[in-house]
């Protein structure tokens, strides 16, 4: 019998996936997508520092339906990463880091974000 040669190290064929698992990487992700986001920021200042009509022409991509679905998702990218950042915070006092703990916390974080984004934009639409 063939002794099967080990890992030199551990890779996600090893490991199942746990929920806090796609947490991290999706912390990773929106961090990611965050320097994307703040692109955008970037060149909405820009145009607004060029004057009225470069302003009304990003305003116009912005309010477009994919700029609108580009920014809604930015929107939750920022309100996720964050909600990670709390996870992380909390963990760093040593809560929350029983098994189950571990993954409701993580639950929270997916659903928190969701809830607050769609908190955020609601308010964004009541109010324009």
């Amino acid at each position: 019998m063939s002794v099967r040669a080990r890992p030199t190290s551990p890779h996600l064929q090893i490991y199942r996936w746990t929920v806090t698992m796609a947490m991290s990487i999706l912390h990773r992700m929106t961090g990611i997508a965050n320097y994307a986001g703040m692109a955008l920021l970037a060149v909405w200042l820009l145009a607004a520092a060029l004057g009225q009509d470069a302003v009304t022409q990003v305003n116009y991509i912005f309010g477009s339906w994919f700029g609108q679905l580009v920014l809604f998702g930015f929107t939750w990218s920022l309100v996720h990463h964050m909600c990670g950042g709390l996870r992380h915070f909390v963990w760093d006092t040593a809560a929350m880091m029983e098994p189950d703990q571990r993954e409701a916390i993580a639950w929270a974080t997916i659903i928190a974000s969701v809830i607050i984004t769609l908190l955020i934009w609601t308010l964004f639409v009541w109010m324009a």
